[in-house]
């Protein structure tokens, strides 16, 4: 059962409410420490965690008159606890808060595309088992070449999505670091011991060096990993989107009851969700290339970036979010025709043995060039006139001087393109057993 898609979830990470609240788990946390310190009264702490709470349209209303979200959040801190409000942000600077909520944020949102990949991991594995040996021609060049099996683009599928499986474990622990350091990162307000504690209280590691922020490349690798993983989408959507062109028609996309593909030729099935998928990529990708240029700040900060995450970050999680749901359903869903795939593997008249003819004949001592020649001289009349490759072979003298009939009859077995199988889903789901 694949479960269904919910926005919510990864949307509920990004709201204004969520956000401010992070916000104030990274201050709250920051009093208990300097508590710790004998830097705040336990009173005053207890006072703080008792009143203060999150009223977003307080913090609006005060950021249209301070054109700042940090102070206006401040404010409405201190508007609920009286003068222990001084204590709230004591020693910090704005990055501190900002940087190490939008840490949790992001960890947040990487464990929920990691369970998202595990869902389509299971039913890539799925369809791979299931057509482990569904014939069909591979191509190169768009060109028909050797024979595979469906199942085997579902392996290759598969462990392409383990590798991003395994570079969004680590974008996440790179991503997973917080700062307290201060204005500059030197600590000359505040004690290290600070942000330790609320590190590590969010299932954060403090930054080993800090500036006013936390360094942006961590970002940009969290943000690159998205692309990464939304173009292996977009390459299988791509496929997809290929196998089901009219001509072809070796897979298809589930067409559901009343379901319309066109507003104007009733007729029409179309890739619909694929060519969305596709889409969908080039924002992630887009998004991954503005995490690029947030790398390059001035001295020890400016505030380029601030506007560049506030976009991509609630954007490129939601989005591949969305992607990795909605390729799961469709990949589940997906009709597969086994017939069409062994009659479009066919209707090339056996050019596709060229290889396995090209080293019989070596083997029986031809030279390469040699064998090269007669093999392409006969593929090239086989392509042309419609004519049984193997018909045409069995008729060249050139060809029966060395391979005899029971021996092209022994070539011409598609079985031979597959011994390998086994072999390949071995190592593709080793790691599963």
């Amino acid at each position: 059962m694949i479960p269904r898609y919910s926005r919510e979830v990864m949307t509920k990470i990004w709201s204004p409410e969520n956000k401010y609240q992070k916000w104030l788990d990274v201050e709250i946390l920051a009093c208990e420490a300097m508590a710790k310190l004998g830097k705040i009264p336990t009173n005053a702490l207890k006072n703080i965690k008792k009143n203060v709470s999150i009223n977003v349209e307080r913090i609006d209303e005060i950021e249209k008159i301070t054109k700042h979200d940090v102070i206006a959040f401040l404010t409405s801190l201190t508007e609920k606890v009286g003068e222990d409000g001084r204590f709230i942000h004591m020693g910090l600077t704005s990055s501190d808060v900002l940087d190490t909520s939008l840490a949790v944020q992001l960890k947040e949102s990487a464990e929920i595309l990691l369970t998202d990949i595990d869902h389509l991991l299971v039913v890539l594995k799925r369809r791979a088992f299931e057509n482990k040996n569904t014939l069909m021609i591979g191509r190169s060049h768009g060109i028909h070449a050797e024979p595979i099996t469906f199942g085997l683009k579902m392996a290759l599928w598969y462990q392409e999505m383990r590798r991003n499986r395994q570079r969004l474990v680590r974008a996440k622990e790179s991503i997973s670091y917080g700062k307290i350091s201060g204005a500059v990162g030197t600590f000359s307000f505040i004690d290290p011991f600070v942000e330790e504690y609320v590190c590590g209280k969010l299932g954060l590691k403090p930054a080993p060096v800090s500036s006013q922020i936390v360094q942006r490349d961590r970002h940009a690798e969290f943000f690159t990993t998205l692309a990464i993983t939304a173009s292996s989408m977009d390459k299988f959507a791509q496929e997809i989107r290929l196998l089901q062109r009219t001509e072809v028609r070796e897979a298809e996309e589930y067409f559901s009851e009343g379901q319309k593909g066109s507003s104007a030729m009733p007729h029409k099935r179309n890739p619909v969700l694929s060519e969305n998928i596709s889409g969908l990529a080039r924002l992630v990708r887009s998004y991954a290339v503005a995490s690029l240029e947030d790398i390059a700040l001035w001295h020890e900060r400016d505030i380029s970036h601030s506007s560049v995450e506030r976009v991509i970050g609630p954007d490129a999680t939601i989005v591949l979010d969305f992607m990795l749901s909605r390729f799961t359903n469709m990949m589940d869903k997906l009709l597969i025709y086994p017939d069409k795939m062994l009659y479009n593997l066919n209707m090339t008249h056996g050019v596709i043995f060229s290889q396995m003819v090209l080293l019989g004949l070596i083997e029986k001592g031809t030279t390469r060039e040699e064998a090269y020649a007669i093999v392409q001289r006969n593929a090239m009349k086989s392509w042309k006139e419609g004519i049984e490759f193997k018909d045409l072979l069995e008729k060249d003298s050139t060809v029966t001087r060395y391979l005899k009939k029971k021996e092209l009859v022994a070539i011409f077995n598609v079985k031979n393109f597959l011994k390998n199988l086994d072999f390949i889903f071995d190592r593709v789901f080793k790691d599963d057993k």
